[in-house]
C-alpha cells in the first residue's frame, strides 16, 4: 500500500522494547516496595507487592467471571429476529 502510514509499534522490535519496559518498571516498583513506610489497618496489606498481586489476581478473576456469565446469559445470534 502506498498511501499507508506506518506507526512505531508497528515494528516489532519497539513491542519488545515496550514489553521490557513494562518488565522492568514492574520489577522496580517492586524492590522499592520495602522503602515505603506502610501505615495499613491490616496486617496482610504491608506484604511485599500485595497490592500489586492483588490487582491482578482481582483483574484476572474478573474475566473467569465474566466468561462464565456468558456462558450463562448468552442468546443465540438470531435472538432479537425470532420475535
Amino acid at each position: 500500500m502506498a498511501g499507508s502510514k506506518n506507526y512505531w509499534l508497528d515494528r516489532r522490535e519497539n513491542v519488545s522494547k515496550v514489553y521490557g519496559a513494562l518488565w522492568v518498571l514492574c520489577a522496580v516498583l517492586l524492590l522499592i516496595d520495602p522503602l515505603i513506610d506502610k501505615h495499613e489497618a491490616y496486617e496482610f496489606a504491608e506484604w511485599l507487592g500485595f497490592f500489586g498481586f492483588f490487582g491482578f489476581f482481582s483483574c484476572v478473576g474478573l474475566v473467569l467471571t465474566a466468561k462464565a456469565l456468558r456462558r450463562l446469559l448468552k442468546r443465540p445470534e438470531n435472538y432479537y429476529d425470532e420475535r
